[in-house]
């Protein structure tokens, strides 16, 4: 990598307060659906201006920046002009003072009436010697909140059931990428590693499967735990084009089914509830939906396709199955053939055989339901830079910007283009910063303004490639050891070792293969995008019978019921 950073077109969706985001999402919650519509009259003008408490001349000015904008939530963000006449304004210290005067005394089961909690803002403004909103002015911030978490806050969960679907029946979803479901799953398979084809553990599984057709649109599998990472993979998966992944994968075939999902549907694991998901949904238009607690036919639909694809694992060597009594005497870790990428190419070329089958609830193929719905709504919008895309949903850090550029955990990171900044750091708050846990030899770098990400590398260019995990492994041998003062040079001395240990080693232990294995995948993946896999002699120097396992694509014939 080049020593100076790469620039990704990305506005601050962290830095914005949320006052101002909540401002922007109610406004593209009233223009996106006009920009949609090549001529709007003035009586749906006219209609938008008096929700948005904003003039008429207003809603042209934010239908015509929303169509040429790129699709972004914060293309409808407000400008740092006071505005014009007619717009409804507050100084950002109202605003924050409404906010949470509202949340506190009005989202509540007490149900405060509005007067009351207008009282309440009108003497807490006069008690900080602020300006005294109009009463409309709040009435209309109450009015542009959602009312699904309005009803939830002052009447409970009951109160609500009925904005959120008919009766007890799961919403009927009418096109493609309407909802997409996403799940994890650890895989009932003991992959291999790399170097000494020895057995380190079973792999994790996420995807994402689109409800209307019943596509997978995206999958990622990995040896990390489900984290909000792999969310963010997946959702990079789903939503850019998938012809690179394949060619690096070495497979030809068909997989068109990408897009940004108009709403995410989840269940509650705290994955997949992180700032940064919820950030970076909203930025690019998806809207995030969670499993109503005691009813799990709601996420039925991805979980069947999970169970379906466990039980073709099954044939597969090394093989865990289900459960102790199904497995019986088989020995999982000695019939272990497949390595991490081996088993993705695996996956892969099922769910690609998996599109082309009978669907018995659809009486179609997933691909011909796909297929209709293109037709009826045209393709879908991807996200065109895959990189920016992903690290709208990475891991958040915040760190003040030093002499030398930026100090995470110990690791110096620094670029040209931060020089600039460094001479009025002084009156720079903390940076916001996104770091893939996968390979932390780059960030990215929110600039002050909030409009552009940077990419700035190690200060020291010589360091290798490291995942966040080894890194702290080293961290912690390093404290073990009674160094209670650690620099960077002794960290990497650290990893160094380690890695030596790992590579030399004739008999290592499982967890050391694994630490090589996700060593292997941090510094050879980039964005998301599968390393290629092994030269095809690798396959050829096993045992025929592993061979015929590993090239063996089965069909998910078993397709679920739903």
């Amino acid at each position: 990598m080049d020593a100076e950073s790469t620039h990704i077109r990305e506005p601050g969706t962290l830095t914005m307060p949320d006052a101002l985001w909540d401002r922007t999402k109610s406004v593209s919650a009233v223009i996106t659906p006009l920009a949609a519509h090549a001529v709007v009259g003035r009586a749906t003008v006219d209609a938008a201006a008096l929700a948005l408490g904003i003039s008429r001349r207003q809603v042209y000015v934010l239908i015509k920046r929303h169509r040429a904008g790129s699709g972004l939530l914060t293309d409808l963000a407000p400008g740092r002009s006071s505005g014009g006449k007619g717009t409804a304004r507050l100084l950002d210290e109202v605003e924050d003072l409404v906010r949470e005067i509202v949340r506190k005394q009005f989202l509540t089961r007490q149900k405060r009436t509005l007067a009351a909690v207008y009282r309440d803002i009108a003497a807490a403004c006069r008690a900080r010697q602020l300006p005294v909103p109009a009463r409309n002015t709040v009435e209309r911030r109450i009015r542009a909140l959602n009312p699904v978490e309005v009803g939830r806050r002052r009447g409970g969960p009951n109160a609500v059931r009925q904005l959120q679907s008919a009766g007890d029946e799961v919403p009927v979803i009418g096109t493609i990428l309407e909802q997409v479901q996403i799940d994890h799953t650890v895989i009932d398979v003991i992959v291999v590693d790399e170097r000494e084809r020895q057995p380190i553990g079973r792999p994790y599984l996420t995807v994402a499967i689109d409800v209307y057709s019943r596509c997978i649109v995206g999958m990622v599998v990995t040896l990390e735990a489900p984290s909000a990472v792999s969310v963010g993979l997946c959702l990079a998966h789903a939503g850019t084009d998938k012809r690179p992944s394949l060619e690096s994968l070495g497979i030809e075939a068909q997989w068109s089914m990408s897009g940004k999902p108009r709403q995410l549907h989840l269940d509650n694991a705290s994955e997949f509830k992180s700032e940064a998901l919820r950030r970076g949904c909203e930025q690019h238009g998806i809207q995030l939906a969670y499993r109503p607690p005691g009813r799990p036919h709601y996420g039925g639909i991805v979980e069947r396709v999970i169970g379906t694809a466990m039980q073709q694992i099954h044939e597969l060597p090394g093989t865990t199955f289900s459960n102790p009594v199904e497995r019986g005497r088989y020995d999982s870790d000695r019939k272990a053939a497949l390595t991490l990428r081996e088993l993705e190419k695996w996956m892969t070329l099922a769910v690609t055989s998996y599109h082309g089958t009978l669907h018995s609830t659809l009486g179609q193929t997933p691909t011909g339901r796909w297929a209709e719905g293109v037709a009826a709504t045209g393709l879908p919008a991807v996200a065109l830079n895959p990189t920016a895309f992903l690290v709208d949903f990475l891991p958040v850090v915040r760190r003040t910007l030093t002499r030398t550029g930026f100090v995470i955990d110990h690791v110096h990171y620094f670029s040209n283009v931060l020089k600039p900044w460094i001479s009025r750091r002084d009156t720079l708050g903390p940076f916001l910063i996104r770091r893939d846990p996968r390979d932390i030899s780059r960030i990215w770098v929110l600039e002050p303004e909030g409009v552009h990400y940077v990419e700035v590398p190690y200060r020291t260019m010589a360091n290798p490639s490291v995942s966040l995990w080894e890194h702290r492994h080293a961290l912690a041998r390093l404290h073990e050891r009674g160094l209670a003062q650690v620099d960077e040079a002794a960290l990497f001395r650290m990893i160094e070792q380690m890695r030596e240990i790992a590579a030399t080693a004739s008999k290592t232990t499982k967890r050391m293969r694994r630490d090589a294995d996700r060593r292997n995948a941090a510094t050879t993946r980039r964005g998301g995008i599968p390393a290629p896999l092994l030269p095809p002699q690798a396959l050829a120097d096993q045992a025929p019978e592993t061979v015929s396992d590993a090239a063996r694509v089965l069909r998910f014939d078993q397709i679920e019921q739903w």
